[in-house]
C-alpha cells in the first residue's frame, strides 16, 4: 500500500508527532508514505515528499508541522475535489490521513466520497471537535496560556492592576475555563455562558475595598469580544488600572506536552490500521481514555456538550 498524510487548517502542537506515528506505523507494515505539503492546496498542486522512518526522526518534540499547512478555497468546489482525486490516482495513493479540524474533515469526507479513503485526526488547539474528548494540541495550548497568565499575574500584583487576558477559542470556551481555573483567575467570559460585566466590576470593587486583594485576572475567550474594549470598561467602572493582553498565536506554538505527544501517536497508529483494512471516511477520537473511530458525517453533526460542572468549580473558587 501507499498512503499519504497531510496537515490542514490551523497548526497545532503535536501534529508532527502524528505525522511521525503515521509514517513509522505504515513503514513497519510495509507501506510507502507520501507527505503532502500545504494541505489540500499541496495535494491539488502535487507538492509531495517521500517520508520514511529516518525523515521523521527527531520531529516529535517540534511544534508546528513539517508538512506545512494552508487554506484551499479551490478544494471547496467539486472541480477542486476532482483535481485532488486525480492527483491521488496519479500518485498511486490508497488512502490519506488528514490532520486538522472541522473544515479539514469536510474535505476528507468529499475526497472519501470521490473514492479516496480518508481518515481524519483531530488536530486543533480549540478542542471544538465534537467526537473526541481531547484534540491534538489542546493540552499544550492550555499549558502555554497558563504559563503566560502566571507571568502576567506577577506584574498585575506589582502594580495593583487587573489583567484582561484573551485566549484562543473563537467558537468554544474550553481553553478559557480550564486556564482560568488553573491560573486562579477571578472569572472567565465565554460564549457558552452569560456574563454580567457590571456584576464582575462590583465584585472587584468589593474585594478591593475589603483589603482581600488588589489585583485581578479576567480570562476572555476570543469569540466573546474585544479584550481591549473590555479592559477600558472595567477600568472606567472600577477605577482599577486595567491592561489587556491578547495571547494570540503564541498558543499554537511550542513543544507539545506529554499528553499531546501520546495522543497524537495513538491516533496516528490507529489511522494507519484503519487504512490497512481499506476503511475510510472516518474520524479518530478518544472517549473514556479509549481510541475509537466514527463516520465523518456523524462526527460533523455531533454536538459537544459544555462542562457546566467545571464552570461551576471556577465560579465557586474565584471571587
Amino acid at each position: 500500500m501507499k498512503i499519504g498524510v497531510l496537515t490542514s487548517g490551523g497548526d497545532a502542537p503535536g501534529m508532527n508527532a502524528a505525522i511521525r506515528a503515521v509514517t513509522r506505523t505504515a513503514v513497519n507494515k510495509g507501506m510507502e508514505v507520501i507527505g503532502i505539503q500545504r494541505g489540500y492546496n499541496g495535494l491539488i498542486n502535487g507538492e509531495t515528499v517521500k517520508l520514511d522512518a529516518s525523515s521523521v526522526s527527531g520531529i516529535m518534540q517540534r511544534g508546528g508541522t513539517i508538512l506545512y499547512t494552508a487554506r484551499c478555497p479551490e478544494f471547496r468546489e467539486k472541480a477542486g475535489v476532482e483535481k485532488a482525486k486525480n492527483k491521488c490516482l496519479e500518485l498511486g495513493l490508497d488512502g490519506i490521513v488528514v490532520i486538522g479540524g472541522d473544515g479539514s474533515f469536510r474535505g476528507a469526507a468529499d475526497l472519501s466520497a470521490a473514492g479516496i479513503p480518508c481518515i481524519g485526526l483531530p488536530g486543533t488547539i480549540d478542542n471544538d471537535i465534537q467526537c473526541t474528548e481531547s484534540t491534538i494540541g489542546y493540552d499544550t495550548a492550555m499549558n502555554t496560556a497558563m504559563e503566560m497568565i502566571d507571568k502576567l499575574r506577577d506584574t498585575s500584583q506589582s502594580h495593583d492592576r487587573c489583567s484582561v487576558v484573551e485566549v484562543m477559542g473563537r467558537r468554544a470556551g474550553y481553553i478559557a475555563v480550564n486556564v482560568a481555573i488553573a491560573a486562579g483567575a477571578e472569572t472567565c467570559m465565554i460564549l457558552e455562558k452569560d456574563y454580567d460585566v457590571d456584576a464582575i466590576c462590583e465584585n472587584m470593587k468589593n474585594i478591593k475595598d475589603s483589603g482581600k486583594k488588589k489585583h485581578f485576572i479576567i480570562v476572555i475567550s476570543e469569540g466573546v469580544g474585544n479584550a481591549e474594549a473590555l479592559g477600558k470598561e472595567i477600568e472606567q467602572k472600577t477605577g482599577i488600572s486595567t491592561r489587556a493582553t491578547v495571547l494570540g498565536h503564541v498558543q499554537r506554538g511550542g513543544s507539545p506536552t506529554v499528553r499531546d505527544r501520546v495522543l497524537a501517536t495513538q491516533m496516528g497508529h490507529y489511522a494507519v490500521e484503519l487504512l490497512e483494512k481499506g476503511i475510510g471516511n472516518r474520524v479518530v477520537g478518544i472517549k473514556d481514555n479509549k481510541i475509537y473511530d466514527v463516520d465523518i458525517q456523524e462526527a460533523l453533526s455531533m454536538q459537544k456538550p459544555f462542562d457546566d460542572d467545571l464552570y461551576q468549580v471556577l465560579t465557586d473558587t474565584a471571587f
